[in-house]
């Protein structure tokens, strides 16, 4: 449209345009998960009454004026819009490039820069909780690599064994965890979890020999003691024919757990709740809510004075920071420095504390400061938490509804353990048990979904793909773990609770010949069947070397907590959730329940 032609109605729809579109360029919210209604450059799906959403239905709606106005190439021309050179850290103008390919493929007619096809339609299922499921609808609609758009920011969604491991391991060093960091930022800090590339690898080095035998062997022990806390409760459970939320009592166990190993701190929520444990449920929850959240409102100068939530976030964090660093300057006084070969020969059984924080400090060599000891251990508290406890809820929800196979569990369990507590050296002989938690995070995995993000330019083969990928600096992923791990390419009959799957192998050179299929023989020796086995098409808890640190730690806690459970008691579906679709399912940092898992216990009628 040239200023001579313009009518005052084309020129009042161009500003309209031009207006919409700047606001869209500004709008640059660190999103983990969508808004509430979401489609290409704005929502169409529900009433939006911010004004973002006005204004992007305005964007879409306006099918009076095509193409982009006439200013757009002068706009890319200011300083703030220029993208960082190769060897430099992101900056603004790499996410406005993105922002830019995006409006001018949806508004422009401009071929897809990444070479994926846009998600478009009935968008619904990513807003109503149950994120990974929609993730999983639109893999079947458009595929195993394709963009979602909210506002001009957008994901590469992937869900492809290759494609996953060429992000997770070939090619790790050309990505970080993106949004996952800037959202957790406040609360882990430099933790492992959201900690840049160089920070990691320093911290990974001092973390992961403090998970050797000799603690492991004293952590199942400890693993035993807290579970038969909950025993003691569901025992009285029992005697009075009274219903427990499962989901619930799990997640207490686990934090109890957690606390214990991680920094000696014995939270007793099993048995009460006191303003710690308090403080540390709810900072687990703001996590996942910061999780849900599209736009970081908790960033804005002052929130955190005068937003209800924010303020007790941040008294939340007061109060748990201040017994970390209680507990952080007893173990500095009492530092007793050696070499890893000396800690490891420590009998961690017999020490008063025998935690994670204790060996960091002791290992000659690690000069962490307070500060960051202290990320390291909020981090563990969250991420050892949630995954624990979402596996052991699913596990017992799937166990429930096949007696068959729940005996089968137990026969093991009463063969194995009997009547004491398991330890270290009867995890081999529990495999049924090990199994069913590996189910269990192979269903429901635990997180959904994997983050990450491309910090120089990469090109993902097209093995698999219809087409190679190509990701400009700044791209985020999710990389759908659900997905893979309910795909019928995959796995033979994905959506049933079939823990012996991984005792046999399976390929699919029809659908996948590109697939190297599962080999059960390839994780023989190990606690559980692992991506290295299934070729990237199981991820239970990520690949590469940003894999969870953590793995045998939480396999090793949620078998001893299984074992010792179904062994003494019956479960059955009750109260507020009588039958098992009664349970439903949300989104959080990991699959949740959507109404608790409640049930009612029974002491287990044991055969002579």
């Amino acid at each position: 449209m040239s200023c001579g032609s313009a009518t005052r109605s084309s020129w009042l729809q161009v500003m309209r345009r031009s207006l919409i579109l700047v606001a869209a360029l500004a709008w640059h919210g660190a999103a983990l998960q969508l808004p509430r209604s979401h489609a290409r450059l704005g929502p169409v799906v529900g009433p939006s009454r911010s004004s973002r959403g006005r204004v992007f239905r305005a964007v879409q709606e306006d099918k009076e004026v095509e193409g982009l106005p006439w200013w757009w190439e002068y706009f890319w021309k200011l300083p703030f819009t220029q993208r960082g050179a190769a060897n430099e850290p992101l900056k603004l103008g790499d996410a406005m490039h993105i922002f830019r390919t995006n409006i001018e493929q949806i508004y422009g007619g401009f071929p897809s820069v990444d070479g994926t096809p846009l998600a478009e339609g009935d968008l619904s299922g990513l807003t109503d909780g149950t994120m990974y499921l929609g993730l999983y609808k639109y893999e079947k609609d458009f595929g195993k690599a394709y963009k979602l758009c909210f506002g001009p920011k957008s994901f590469i969604v992937i869900s492809e064994p290759h494609a996953a491991r060429h992000i997770l391991r070939d090619n790790a060093r050309a990505y970080d965890k993106g949004v996952l960091a800037e959202i957790l930022e406040d609360i882990m800090g430099k933790g492992l979890i959201p900690a840049d590339p160089e920070t990691w690898k320093v911290r990974r080095r001092a973390i992961v020999p403090a998970f050797h035998k000799s603690w492991l062997e004293a952590m199942v022990g400890m693993f035993g003691e807290c579970t038969e806390r909950l025993i003691a409760d569901l025992d009285q459970a029992a005697d009075g024919r009274q219903i427990r939320d499962i989901e619930e009592r799990f997640g207490s166990l686990a934090l109890d757990i957690i606390g214990r190993a991680v920094f000696n701190y014995d939270f007793k929520s099993v048995e009460s709740t006191s303003p710690v444990v308090k403080a540390a449920i709810e900072t687990l929850r703001e996590a996942e809510h910061r999780s849900m959240t599209p736009a970081p409102y908790w960033k804005i100068p002052g929130a955190d004075r005068v937003v209800p939530r924010q303020v007790a976030f941040r008294n939340n964090m007061d109060l748990l920071n201040s017994e970390l660093n209680r507990c952080i300057q007893t173990a500095l006084d009492t530092k007793n420095e050696g070499d890893v070969e000396e800690l490891e020969r420590r009998d961690y059984s017999k020490m008063e504390n025998p935690s994670l924080l204790r060996f960091l400090v002791d290992m000659r060599g690690e000069d962490s400061t307070t500060t960051q000891l202290r990320d390291d251990l909020i981090t563990m508290l969250i991420a050892g938490h949630e995954t624990t406890a979402s596996a052991l809820t699913w596990a017992l929800f799937e166990l429930a509804q096949d007696p068959p196979l729940l005996e089968k569990v137990r026969a093991e369990v009463d063969q194995v353990v009997g009547d004491r507590r398991p330890t270290l050296e009867d995890m081999p002989a529990l495999e049924l048990v090990r199994l069913s938690i590996a189910e269990s995070l192979r269903m429901y995995p635990e997180p959904p979904l994997l983050i990450r993000r491309a910090i120089e330019e990469d090109e993902i083969p097209a093995v698999g793909l219809p087409a190679p990928v190509k990701l400009l600096r700044g791209s985020d992923i999710f990389i759908a773990v659900y997905n893979l791990h309910r795909s019928s390419t995959y796995w033979e009959e994905p959506d049933k609770f079939d823990p012996e799957r991984f005792l046999r192998p399976f390929s699919n050179p029809e659908e996948a010949p590109h697939w190297k299929g599962f080999d059960p023989k390839l994780w023989e020796g190990q606690l559980y069947p692992n991506e290295i086995a299934s070729d990237f098409a199981y991820l239970p808890f990520g690949g590469g070397p940003r894999k969870c640190v953590g793995d045998q730690f939480a396999m090793l806690e949620a078998t001893v907590a299984l074992a010792m459970l179904v062994r003494r008691f019956e479960f059955k579906f009750g109260g507020p959730t009588p039958r098992p679709e009664d349970v439903g399912t949300n989104t959080g940092a990991t699959i949740h329940t959507r109404n608790g898992l409640w049930m009612s216990v029974a002491q287990r009628d044991r055969k002579p």
